[in-house]
């Protein structure tokens, strides 16, 4: 327990916190391949939300990562949801060909949910708990982050 208590407060120092922490999350209603996602319908769980762009090479290495967050705790109630930012939805959809993606992508080529959440680089991954609040932030992904972010991710999890 202690050791757990560790990483995790290790994992929030390392990850960027948001100014907003523990306030709620700003809202997020946008379009999907398949219908809208609204983030209000997924109080509950913890999401981890990513921002993301076609051109932005540490994007196109964080989806395996995404996906396997996913497969692994889906169960125990983590959505990813992954916002594209193009201006145009046609690079988008050739960045996702041949990705194996098992998580929400939505779509915003207007950029209003990145300036709700002052998202201030690429990729931009946010954690907001089962309540609805914001927890952490990190901008950018390094293989060196992987296990703090999923630290926190277990963190979470694990408050209910």
């Amino acid at each position: 327990m202690r050791l757990m208590k560790y990483t995790f407060f290790m994992a929030m120092i390392i990850l960027s916190q948001l100014a907003l922490a523990s306030h709620e999350a700003p809202a997020i209603k946008l379009p999907t391949a398949d219908g809208q996602v609204d983030l209000a319908e997924l109080y509950g769980k913890v999401v981890y939300l990513d921002f993301w762009a076609s051109w932005c090479k540490p994007c196109r290495s964080s989806f395996p990562w995404m996906h396997e967050m996913q497969e692994r705790y889906r169960t125990e109630g983590l959505e990813v949801l992954a916002v594209n930012l193009d201006k145009d939805r046609k690079l988008a959809d050739e960045f996702l060909q041949g990705m194996d993606v098992n998580f929400l992508i939505a779509f915003d080529e207007a950029g209003e949910s990145a300036a709700q959440y002052q998202v201030r680089g690429m990729p931009s991954s946010y954690l907001i708990g089962r309540d609805g609040k914001l927890y952490a932030s990190h901008v950018g992904f390094r293989e060196k982050d992987k296990a703090k972010m999923e630290a926190v991710i277990q963190q979470l999890l694990a408050q209910q």
